[in-house]
């Protein structure tokens, strides 16, 4: 797993992106235990929600999760222990700082979404990894699937409801689609870690729905293109 971290963040680096966090080339042995004794629902819950909501609130997640960890609120598998690291919970608070209010800024919502579409999905891809490929690659394969296409169906939705928010001039609708994302973080991770069988079938029954709204807003959105796009060229006609 920590070849896989590091792996994000030698990318992160390329990008332009320096967290500063270094991994530690031992994860704690109490961690490692304590990590064993937890079940293989709570595991798969804990990797969806974390795929699932770094789709459109990356820095929350790992920030919450981290902190959480290191209170003892929560047992991180080993794979994640790098998220309890003061570095990181550091630099995911100072993220999740500018990204609280750029969120509710009308237009800048929209290419802060199209700058991290980048990072949320591959990031989600690492997180549900490290959540349970701590034994076995085959494992960490397969949740960084899951991971990665929880985070893309979620960041699609995200940046299409955005962008057909914005077609709108005021910014109450922005800001209150905003704090539903910031509830709906913390909501999904509590309810993951403390009823997992419960967040599963919710968590199925959000990512159709979110399908449907994605496809419906997709099709708003080309309508509208396809209007302004018919009034600029007749616009330039009349000139």
């Amino acid at each position: 797993m920590e070849l896989i971290w590091q792996t994000l963040l030698d990318w992160l680096q390329s990008v332009g992106i320096d967290l500063g966090v270094r991994l530690p080339t031992e994860v704690a042995p109490a961690v490692a235990q304590a990590a064993d004794q937890l079940d293989l629902p709570s595991l798969l819950a804990l990797a969806a929600v974390l795929g699932w909501a770094s789709g459109f609130r990356l820095y929350a997640i790992v920030f919450l999760v981290g902190a959480a960890g290191a209170l003892d609120w929560i047992v991180l598998p080993s794979g994640l222990a790098v998220l309890q690291h003061p570095a990181l919970l550091i630099a995911s608070g100072i993220m999740l700082f500018i990204e609280f209010f750029a969120d509710k800024i009308p237009g800048l919502d929209s290419l802060w979404d199209i700058v991290h579409s980048v990072i949320r999905i591959p990031a989600g891809a690492a997180l549900a990894a490290g959540a349970l490929g701590a034994d076995s690659t085959t494992m960490a394969v397969a949740a960084a699937l899951m991971g990665g296409s929880l985070a893309a169906t979620s960041q699609a939705a995200k940046t299409t409801t955005r962008a057909a928010i914005n077609t709108s001039p005021e910014p109450f609708s922005n800001v209150l689609a905003s704090l539903v994302e910031d509830g709906l973080v913390v909501a999904a991770l509590w309810l993951a870690t403390t009823h997992p069988l419960v967040f599963g079938v919710l968590l199925l029954v959000t990512v159709v729905v979110l399908g449907v709204v994605t496809v419906l807003l997709f099709r708003f959105l080309q309508a509208v293109f396809k209007r302004l796009s018919a009034f600029f060229s007749s616009s330039q006609k009349v000139v």
